[in-house]
């Protein structure tokens, strides 16, 4: 297999993630965060883009690990995420980025099926770079149809928190 795909690496927790770099629009140093009021957990607000109200996630919370405070490392990764049939730009929240890599398809093994303390349908594989495992998301799935509808009905107008 002569497949090549390039990713966005970035950490959580201590642990490396990808998305495909088609996916990511851009990575934003930490911004102010407007809050929305009885937005799920995971939801920490909506910054402006240009014009554009975009929600940013917290994929930590989602992912169901501690929350930290946000460092001068920490970044907004923007991204195109399919929804259903719409099309969504999300911010999410990440620890640090890390860089662009390419990984040739032989490199990339099936997601595992246990063993993870991620939902293994949010993984679309896992990636190998030298003594390395970079878990490849599936941006798609991490959040339901149901989130989708929440984080489509955000609207600005809320507290602004400083970004810490």
């Amino acid at each position: 297999m002569n497949d090549q795909s390039q990713y966005l690496t970035f950490t959580l927790d201590g642990d490396e993630y990808a998305v495909e770099v088609t996916q990511v629009r851009e990575v934003l140093e930490m911004t102010e965060l407007t809050k929305i009021p009885r937005m799920p957990g995971w939801m920490k607000g909506v910054i402006n883009i240009r014009g554009s109200v975009v929600p940013v996630v917290d994929l930590r919370t989602r992912f169901g690990m501690p929350e930290i405070q946000l460092t001068m490392d920490s970044r907004i990764v923007v991204m195109d995420i399919q929804a259903g049939e719409d099309q969504l730009v999300l911010g999410c929240l990440a620890d640090s980025v890390q860089e662009v890599i390419t990984l040739p398809g032989e490199q990339i093994d099936p997601p595992p099926r246990m063993g993870t303390r991620l939902d293994s349908d949010f993984i679309t594989g896992v990636g190998k770079r030298d003594d390395q495992f970079i878990i490849l998301l599936n941006m798609s799935r991490v959040f339901t149809q149901d989130d989708y509808l929440e984080l489509g009905q955000t609207k600005a107008g809320s507290q602004t928190v400083p970004a810490s």
